[in-house]
């Protein structure tokens, strides 16, 4: 559909210049000459832009600029004038108008700043969409009282800078947690920057969490800004904190005290503004214990702690979380909706789930993939977790050599078969047997 525009001018012959322009690029054109039939014919069918006269018989311009930005904040309006002055464009873009163009209008003063208006309207519209859609990613899923609370203390503690230590298994949503009291602060403009404390080698962990000069090692052949200066003015999520060397807790004590350091091989102090949330699934008390982790840390970082309950503990949130899963992946893939009968969410709610929400998103998006009916039956989920079951067993508790080899080469090709999803050539190539050879291997095993 083409944008529609309302042209508002006292001067019939200007609306009718400008409708012929606006028209010519293939713009929809409606026109008022005074500013009450301008604010009426707003309220009878609202334009996705404006062009409105300052000099008005009935209301001055500004004043209508004024009306149609309390109602509608996000619609451009550009001001159009003969004879106004500085002071006056100013007032108007302080007003909320997008731009200020002159009079005589021609195609080249005009249309230009319409384009740009309604990009800039659509770019607006679709940051709205994705922070929509963020603060849809980052809500925690489920009814329960547990998690209810998790929520309660999200909305108390978000709009602060307080630092916070989020505790909880792996898998229940740790990072979702400290995304959602980013999203709902007042940095939520702001970056929001992981560091996933177990993953980086501690010789490249000052490096990645300070950055550093040119030349202050081998290979070091550019400037890098480290984690904290890229998180100015906004959130620094340190996951994995239980993971963290003494000695480069040491070093992470002092900057969060300070809000201040030196890059690697460099004398320049960096001042930053950064909000600190960190992650753990250890006991961090029995690490401090066991000299494992600074007392001093702890207490910097545990100002508000913030525990995720495992899934165990809030069964009643599944049947939420199942419906969540299946609307996420069948939008993703060609399967469409697919839905659960209540037998086989009742399976669901049986099993304890070592692996958290983590392993029941993954159970769910198989179950999406590997079940060709568009409703998934207990049975469906009977023989997925029996599978599961199957594959923890200890590869060490087999008697003999041969019932150890023939578990692990028929648990191997399963993964892999359904890495591909039942893929026999991409399988087949993945792992380096011939097709044929492959074929009977999974006819012997019954993974056909």
């Amino acid at each position: 559909m083409s944008k529609l525009i309302l042209v508002v001018d006292d001067e019939v012959a200007i609306c009718q210049a400008l409708n012929g322009i606006l028209c010519d690029e293939g713009f929809s054109v409606i026109t008022a000459t005074s500013g009450n039939e301008a604010l009426i014919k707003i309220d009878e069918e609202i334009p996705d832009l404006v062009l409105l006269d300052i000099w008005l018989p009935d209301i001055d311009g500004l004043e209508v600029l004024e009306r149609i930005k309390a109602r509608f904040p996000q619609m451009p309006v550009i001001m159009i004038s003969g004879h106004a002055n500085i002071e006056t464009a100013v007032k108007a873009i302080k007003l909320g108008a997008y731009d200020f163009i002159e009079k005589p209008l021609s195609w080249e003063n005009t249309i230009p700043p319409v384009n740009n208006a309604l990009n800039f309207l659509r770019l607006t519209e679709e940051n709205l969409q994705l922070r929509k859609k963020a603060l849809f990613k980052y809500k925690l899923t489920g009814q329960s009282s547990a998690i209810k609370r998790v929520r309660e203390q999200i909305k108390l503690v978000a709009p602060t800078n307080a630092w916070v230590l989020i505790r909880g298994e792996n898998g229940t949503g740790k990072e979702l947690v400290a995304h959602a009291i980013h999203h709902y602060s007042k940095r939520a403009s702001g970056p929001f920057v992981e560091v996933n404390c177990a993953a980086i080698p501690e010789e490249l962990i000052e490096s990645e969490l300070f950055g550093h000069e040119k030349g202050a090692f081998t290979g070091a052949y550019t400037r890098k800004r480290g984690k904290f200066d890229l998180a100015h003015g906004g959130t620094l999520f340190l996951d994995e904190i239980g993971d963290m060397s003494l000695k480069t807790q040491a070093k992470i004590l002092r900057i969060l005290e300070e809000q201040r350091f030196e890059r690697v091989g460099g004398t320049r102090t960096i001042q930053v503004d950064v909000r600190v949330i960190a992650a753990t699934n250890k006991d961090l008390e029995d690490e401090i214990e066991k000299g494992n982790f600074r007392a001093d840390l702890y207490y910097r970082l545990n100002v508000v702690p913030i525990e995720v309950p495992p899934l165990r503990e809030r069964k009643e949130d599944i049947p939420y979380l199942v419906k969540e899963f299946l609307q996420e992946f069948s939008s993703e893939s060609n399967f469409g909706l697919k839905e659960i009968e209540e037998e086989a969410i009742s399976l669901l709610k049986e099993y304890d789930w070592p692996g958290n929400v983590r392993e029941l998103k993954n159970i769910i998006e198989r179950l999406v993939i590997m079940v060709p009916d568009k409703v998934i039956r207990a049975a469906d989920v009977r023989k997925t977790l029996a599978q599961k079951n199957e594959k923890g067993t200890d590869i060490f508790s087999f008697k003999t050599f041969k019932q150890a080899k023939c578990y692990f080469e028929k648990e191997f090709l399963r993964r892999k078969l359904e890495k591909y999803n039942g893929n026999i050539s991409l399988t087949a190539q993945e792992i380096g047997l011939e097709r044929s050879h492959l074929y009977r291997k999974l006819k012997a095993y019954g993974l056909q």
